[in-house]
């Protein structure tokens, strides 16, 4: 079933021995669409610092109850590797997270799917896609943050649509099956979802989100995908 993360922002975390901060943002894999880290706002408890928290720390997925709980201490999570919020999450610090917490590295494990406190897991034969293609080109990981692209012009295959507004994600497996957007003027103000699979491309120094459907054939489905997005509302 499918759930929008924008139910999950603001959200309280709990630790197994107390409050740990609130649901801040969220990132994800490009290639694959999987959530790969919970972003959590510490607050005043650890002075504002932001920690990444994976899949693997929770029971459940951050639906709309009001508090969530992590299974781990709050001495675990002050102890983990930290992260620079002006600097892309790199492969190394992921490895010392991984090791930090003893949970297996979602890049060494081809399966896909799993239960509903498991990380969604990389298809066989894709590797995530690192970036920048300068120097240290396998340094850092390409993930997108979910907070981050909403806003983004969505551009069709002959022109804008809108703009992407959330994500639909699975409960399960977390990984983003439609994304949620805003058409504006051009198609009366409907808000939309679109498969994931019709993104193709983002481009972060254009804040656009390119897609291989042509404006016509979202035209053509608009009864299903409205039917679907009124589903947003309910």
């Amino acid at each position: 079933m499918l759930y929008n993360i924008k139910s999950a922002y603001g959200q309280k975390l709990v630790a197994s021995d107390g409050d740990i901060g609130h649901v801040k943002d969220f990132y994800f894999e490009e290639q694959t669409g999987a959530i790969r880290y919970m972003v959590v706002d510490t607050g005043l408890w650890l002075m504002k610092r932001l920690v990444l928290l994976s899949p693997h720390a929770f029971e459940k997925v951050p639906r709309s109850e009001k508090v969530l709980a992590v299974k781990l201490t709050r001495k675990q999570i002050e102890e983990s590797p930290s992260i620079q919020s002006h600097r892309p999450v790199s492969r190394s610090f992921e490895k010392d997270y991984y090791r930090h917490y003893g949970w297996p590295p979602y890049w060494e494990d081809a399966d896909v799917g799993g239960d509903t406190a498991s990380p969604a897991k990389i298809p066989d034969k894709v590797v995530a896609e690192e970036a920048p293609p300068q120097r240290h080109r396998h340094e850092y990981v390409r993930l997108f943050s979910t907070h981050g692209i909403a806003g983004y012009d969505v551009q069709a295959s002959d022109g804008s649509i809108g703009s992407v507004s959330s994500f639909m994600v699975d409960d399960q497996t977390w990984i983003i099956g439609e994304w949620v957007i805003e058409t504006g003027h051009w198609y009366d103000g409907k808000q939309i979802l679109l498969p994931a699979s019709a993104v193709t491309r983002i481009d972060h120094d254009e804040s656009k989100v390119f897609l291989e459907m042509a404006k016509w054939d979202i035209q053509r489905k608009g009864a299903h995908l409205g039917a679907k997005a009124a589903a947003l509302h309910s």
